[in-house]
C-alpha cells in the first residue's frame, strides 16, 4: 500500500509528460504532485528512473488513454524495453573485449595469471585485462571488473595498474583493484602502493574514488580485501550499489536497480558466493526491496 497508489499516479503524470511534452497545465499537475510531500518526491524519483532505464515508450497519443495506462500496465511494457537494454548492456562489452583484452572471464569464472613479469594475477568474474610489458615499463589495464594484484619485486619499474582514469603504483605490493557501479576501489593487502601519484597506501589501507571525484579512505583486517577469491565477498558499510555490482558478477545477465534510494544505502555482511542469488537477496532484505527476475538475463531491484 505504501507506495502502488502513488506508483499509479506517477506513472500516469509521466505518461501524460512523455505523450505532450509542451503542455503546460500537465507540467503544472506534475510540480503540485511531487510538492505534496517528500514521499511523493520519492516515488516520482523511483519511477522517473524506472521509464529512463525503460528507454523511450510507445508513444500515447490520446490523452484519455493516460488514464488507463496503470503501473501494472506501465511495468509491463517497460520490462520489455528494460529487456532490451539489458541484453544490449550485457552483450555489448563482450563484442569489444575479446578485441582489447589479452584475458577475461565470464560470469562466477577465476582466474590465475602469471603476467610477463612474473607478477600474479587473481581475475574476478566478468573481468578483463590488457598487459604492456617492456625492458622499462610494466602496466595492466584492468578494463572492466575487479582484479587482484600480487607484483613481483626487483625489476627495473614499479608495475602501473589503470582502471576508469586511476592509476595505481606498486613496486612489490599486493592489491585489489576494481570498479563497482560508479566506485572505484584500491585495497591494499601488502606493502604499499602510491595511487594517482600522490595518495601512499599501505598494508590495510583502502581508498574509493567516485566518478563525481569523491574520495574516501579508511582500514579493514586485510584478509578481508580480496575474500572473493575464496568465494566470500566481505561488505563493510558500503553503497548497496556497489555490492550488487559485484555480486551480479556470479549472476547470469545483468542486474540493475531501479531505485535512486535503494542504490544509496549502505550495507555491511559476509556473502557466500556459491549461492549468489541468495546473496543478492540478502543484501537487499534489509530494506524490504523486491527483486523482479524480467527475462532469464535480466533483474531489476526496485523499493517496494
Amino acid at each position: 500500500m505504501r507506495n502502488e497508489k502513488l506508483f499509479e499516479e506517477a506513472f500516469d503524470l509521466i505518461m501524460c509528460l512523455h505523450s505532450e511534452p509542451e503542455n503546460l497545465a500537465a507540467l503544472a499537475r506534475a510540480e503540485s504532485w511531487r510538492a505534496r510531500g517528500p514521499q511523493y518526491q520519492a516515488v516520482w524519483q523511483e519511477a522517473q528512473h524506472l521509464h529512463q532505464l525503460s528507454g523511450r515508450l510507445v508513444p500515447v497519443t490520446h490523452s484519455n488513454a493516460v488514464a488507463h495506462f496503470s503501473r501494472r500496465r506501465f511495468i509491463t511494457g517497460g520490462a520489455v524495453a528494460i529487456a532490451a537494454t539489458g541484453a544490449t548492456l550485457a552483450i555489448a562489452p563482450d563484442l569489444l573485449l575479446p578485441l582489447r583484452a589479452d584475458y577475461r572471464t565470464h560470469t562466477g569464472q577465476l582466474q590465475q595469471l602469471q603476467l610477463a613479469d612474473g607478477s600474479h594475477v587473481t581475475l574476478g568474474p566478468d573481468s578483463a585485462i590488457r598487459s604492456h610489458f617492456s625492458t622499462s615499463q610494466r602496466q595492466v589495464d584492468l578494463l572492466t571488473g575487479m582484479a587482484f594484484f600480487a607484483v613481483q619485486p626487483g625489476a627495473a619499474s614499479p608495475l602501473i595498474a589503470r582502471q576508469n582514469g586511476q592509476q595505481v603504483v606498486s613496486e612489490a605490493g599486493a592489491f585489489t583493484l576494481s570498479q563497482d557501479a560508479d566506485i572505484t576501489s584500491v585495497a591494499v593487502e601488502q606493502g604499499s602502493v602510491v595511487v594517482n601519484g600522490s595518495q601512499a597506501l599501505h598494508a590495510g589501507q583502502w581508498l574509493s574514488i567516485s566518478d563525481s571525484g569523491q574520495i574516501a579512505l579508511g582500514e579493514r583486517p586485510v584478509d578481508q580485501f580480496a575474500a572473493w577469491r575464496s568465494g566470500m565477498l566481505v561488505a563493510d558499510n558500503e553503497h548497496v550499489a556497489v555490492v550488487v555490482a559485484r555480486i551480479a558478477r556470479w549472476l547470469p545477465g545483468k542486474v540493475m536497480i531501479a531505485s535512486a534510494w535503494l542504490r544509496q544505502q549502505r550495507i555491511s555482511g559476509v556473502f557466500n558466493m556459491v549461492h549468489p542469488q541468495q546473496a543478492l537477496n540478502a543484501v537487499v532484505a534489509p530494506f524490504q526491496a523486491e527483486v523482479r527476475h524480467l527475462t532469464p538475463w535480466l533483474t531489476l531491484l526496485s523499493a517496494k
